[in-house]
């Protein structure tokens, strides 16, 4: 449920919070009021939209913040497994805020991407938006309407199709990529054969490049490595002047002292060390210097050998192993080119086995969705009459496919019928805005009671209708948000005359600019907004009582 939309410096609002409830939650004002802020603004959280076109431009950040709670335990099973923090309490608070031009998402406190602000909104609250009705003239929706309402074992062969369906399509691309003329194929034989051999003619051994280099190193600078380690070896060295002849002589003069003081035996033993130290380190220096040797020939091999590597690797890889991993993928392929038939043989018993694989998984996902589609019909049926389509007929067609796809071999169609005589035809054919709009409302309304989400919001779902039908749309609405917490803006006073709460959207002029504010209204206060809606410009007392009639039979009608 949502609990609490915090809006700030978003267009004409400044600052706005609306406290909801349970049930039906009714918000209504005049045109241009701001009631599409309000719902824009929750896209924007939600990561549906964007703070383009929302977000006041003379502001240094602007604001929106969801507080949702949740109850179901499926709710917040499907958060955690996207590792949003769900508190002890079920609380969860969306928030997105454009600071300098950048939008900052955060889940309880946590940044987020704004992909999971889009999933964990499937999770928590379903939109329709004003014009979301049109998704209904599309065949391809129906489909998605039939599997949403089918549930897990539909879901479940739809994932394992969109496997079959990714591994049919690599087999089915490599066989493709088989037919190959005899020219082509010898061609392709030719240059494998020709880097293959350039690869196995240099006989690469890992890690021989960096043996090569380091030994290069070493040799093309041995001029000054000698240089360096003679004159290190002379400064350190024993004969006169030397660092260690200067460390004998310290080591017998305080020698010659040691007996007078004990202290004085532990300087000895540390000056002893370092005259250990260096004597070492001359003999290590003097050997160094006697394998030091500089042939230019093999400096020369190694030039060449480094400089064959190094076009190898400017061809085949930035690595021996990548080299040889490209030597091993191209004697493979030429494998394959010289056993053609062979291979495209296996090719084919491959590809004909991942496509039996895939329409066995198609056939049993048809089977599934055909075992649910007389209830859906019926129900879609049942909420139609509810919304006044008194005689209506409905059916969902099937049709198969002529090859199999991602989502199985079906392709649904609605077809309806909502007046006497007609022909079944599809929706799309027949149904006008304000039809649609109420189809819309019976499916959402059937989906709900197969939906864990628990806020249902719909923007306008008035559009085109009016009467009567206005009446049974806001029976409906009622009748959904006994399970549902449901958040409606509308232009009718039917529908606001079912409100559990009733919000009402203003434009006011404040320190001279406009800005957009919410109120809750109370019981007396609804009346006068009905009047409103009902009276337009002049509210007379005769409009006045025809609201607290109206709120009244709401009243009643949400009793049964």
């Amino acid at each position: 449920m949502l609990l609490n939309i915090h809006v700030k410096n978003m267009a004409l609002i400044r600052e706005v919070e609306i406290d909801l409830r349970k049930g039906l939650n009714i918000l209504t004002g005049e045109t241009g009021a701001g009631k599409s802020i309000i719902i824009g603004s929750v896209n924007v959280a939600l990561g549906a939209a964007s703070f383009k076109g929302f977000a006041k431009e003379d502001v240094d950040y602007a604001l929106v913040e969801l507080i949702f709670a949740v109850e179901e335990p499926e709710q917040i099973e499907r958060l955690r497994s996207l590792d949003i923090p769900v508190e002890d309490d079920g609380q969860v608070i969306i928030s997105r805020k454009l600071v300098n031009g950048r939008s900052i998402s955060k889940i309880n406190g946590e940044t987020v991407t704004v992909s999971i602000l889009r999933k964990a909104a499937d999770v928590l609250i379903n939109i329709h938006g004003q014009h979301e009705h049109q998704s209904l003239l599309s065949p391809k929706n129906h489909l998605a309407i039939l599997d949403d309402f089918a549930g897990e074992e539909v879901r479940a062969l739809k994932e394992k199709n969109e496997a079959l369906y990714q591994e049919y399509l690599q087999i089915q691309e490599k066989r493709n990529a088989t037919v190959l003329e005899e020219g082509k194929r010898l061609k392709e034989m030719d240059f494998l054969q020709y880097e293959i051999e350039e690869i196995a003619s240099a006989a690469l051994k890992e890690g021989e490049d960096e043996a090569l280099e380091q030994k290069y190193r070493k040799m093309s600078n041995s001029r000054r490595i000698i240089e360096s380690v003679t004159e290190a070896y002379q400064a350190t060295g024993n004969e006169y002047g030397g660092a260690s002849d200067q460390v004998g002589r310290a080591v017998r003069s305080l020698q010659s002292v040691s007996g007078c003081d004990k202290e004085l035996e532990q300087l000895v033993e540390t000056l002893s060390q370092i005259e250990s130290l260096m004597n070492d380190f001359n003999r290590d220096a003097a050997e160094y210097m006697d394998s030091l040797t500089f042939d230019p020939e093999e400096l020369g091999q190694i030039e060449e050998r480094l400089d064959l590597i190094n076009r190898l690797k400017s061809k085949y890889g930035n690595s021996i192993s990548e080299i040889l991993a490209y030597k091993e993928e191209k004697e493979q392929r030429f494998a394959e080119l010289s056993d053609y038939e062979s291979y495209r043989a296996r090719l084919d018993a491959e590809y004909a086995k991942s496509r039996e694989k895939l329409l066995e998984n198609c056939r049993k996902l048809t089977s599934a969705r055909k075992a649910c589609c007389k209830e859906l019909t019926e129900q879609i049926k049942a909420a139609l009459i509810d919304l006044n389509f008194l005689d209506v007929r409905f059916e969902i067609q099937f049709q198969e496919l002529a090859k199999p796809a991602r989502d199985g071999m079906d392709e649904v169609c609605f077809l309806i019928s909502t007046n006497p005589g007609q022909p079944l035809k599809p929706l799309q054919e027949i149904a006008s805005g304000g039809e649609l709009s109420r189809i819309m409302l019976a499916v959402k309304a059937v989906m709900a009671d197969r939906d864990a989400t628990g806020t249902l919001i719909f923007d306008e779902i008035d559009t085109g209708i009016s009467g009567r039908t206005a009446q049974k749309v806001s029976e409906k609405l009622a009748v959904i948000a006994r399970k549902h917490q449901v958040i409606c803006i509308t232009h009718l006073a039917q529908i606001a005359a079912m409100a559990d709460s009733h919000f009402v959207i203003e434009k006011n002029a404040k320190d001279d600019t406009t800005v957009t504010t919410v109120r809750n209204l109370s019981e007396e206060e609804s009346i006068q907004e009905l009047a409103r809606i009902l009276g337009g410009a002049e509210i007379t007392d005769r409009v006045l009582e025809n609201a607290r009639e109206m709120k009244e039979l709401a009243f009643r009608a949400k009793k049964y």
